[in-house]
């Protein structure tokens, strides 16, 4: 059992649950720290139970009732909520299916309403602005313009930037080779000026930063940079270019998404782009379509004028 897993099992500590999440990792290949939000949910559920006098083998639907009780009355956001819902679902689902417990009491739950967001992406004034902040003239301000403009170019997910090493970037073909969740592999192109800037930086400015690993973007030490590593450096930057919202690496993501729908993309080409492996994960964004489709209505459609269209002589208001 490698030592994500035990950890992640230790959290839980039970031999059903140990057996799902040795199925989460074995079978699903889910990350590491999807593992453990996994276990850290059933923990809670087990605590709780505990609490009531209750066991896992004994658990009723009215139980798991209490519990979700239990976590609203801790004011409990309805995400978190949902997910460990969520989480409970599978569990039982898999422990009733391997016969591991006679039946499976969550079914009949019923999921919470989560409010309808919309992702929070930059405008392209903003994104201007954002991008022109790193002093190119020095090696790690090159870096930093480097990787931010590939963040946007490509819609990068923050495990998927730190994760690119030497080879991930075909500059014959302008191909970058991203490995996102689960290990799944896609290309995505770059555009021109992303591609002139890699080149430059990989060609010129990476041997600065002394190499002891394969990773593109290098910290001081030559090492792969970390999540809380770029998390800094985007919100440094973003304070410096006045955007006074709270953004993260993903709101890259998100605006690439949006910018690339507003240009007339279609839902389907920004699925593959960003690596859904479902179309109803890229459906957020269908808002942005939505307003596209407005205006162009409203730009090109005759009813759809200001002023309201001239009515022929001697006919009726």
């Amino acid at each position: 059992m490698n030592t994500m897993h035990h950890d992640a099992c230790a959290a839980a500590s039970h031999q059903v649950a140990d057996r799902y999440l040795e199925h989460l990792v074995v079978e699903r290949g889910l990350s590491e720290n999807t593992i453990q939000a996994y276990a850290s949910d059933i923990a809670a559920l087990l605590a709780f139970l505990d609490t009531i006098g209750a066991r896992l083998e004994s658990c009723t639907q009215r139980h798991l009732f209490l519990f979700l009780t239990h976590l609203r009355a801790r004011r409990m956001a309805a995400a978190s909520l949902a997910r460990h819902l969520s989480t409970v679902r599978g569990l039982f689902a898999f422990a009733a299916q391997a016969r591991l417990l006679p039946a499976d009491p969550s079914s009949l739950l019923e999921s919470p309403k989560l409010p309808s967001q919309l992702p929070e992406f930059l405008t392209h004034a903003e994104m201007d602005r954002l991008l022109a902040q790193p002093d190119a003239s020095t090696a790690l301000g090159f870096r930093d313009r480097v990787m931010l403009e590939l963040f946007y170019a490509c819609g990068l997910r923050i495990s998927e930037l730190i994760g690119l090493v030497l080879g991930d970037f075909d500059p014959q073909t302008g191909i970058l080779r991203v490995f996102g969740k689960r290990a799944k592999e896609r290309l995505v192109p770059v555009h021109f000026a992303a591609q002139r800037l890699l080149c430059d930086y990989l060609e010129h400015k990476r041997a600065n930063f002394q190499p002891v690993q394969q990773h593109i973007f290098l910290n001081r030490s030559g090492r792969g940079l970390t999540r809380q590593g770029v998390w800094k450096l985007v919100k440094r930057y973003a304070e410096s270019a006045g955007i006074r919202r709270s953004i993260s690496p993903h709101t890259f993501r998100h605006s690439f998404a949006t910018h690339l729908l507003e240009g007339g993309a279609d839902l389907r080409t920004v699925q593959l782009l960003l690596g859904h492996s479902a179309i109803n994960a890229t459906e957020i964004y269908t808002h942005i379509q939505s307003g596209r489709l407005m205006r162009i209505h409203e730009q090109y459609h005759p009813r759809s004028a200001g002023e309201c269209v001239a009515q022929p002589a001697g006919s009726a208001p």
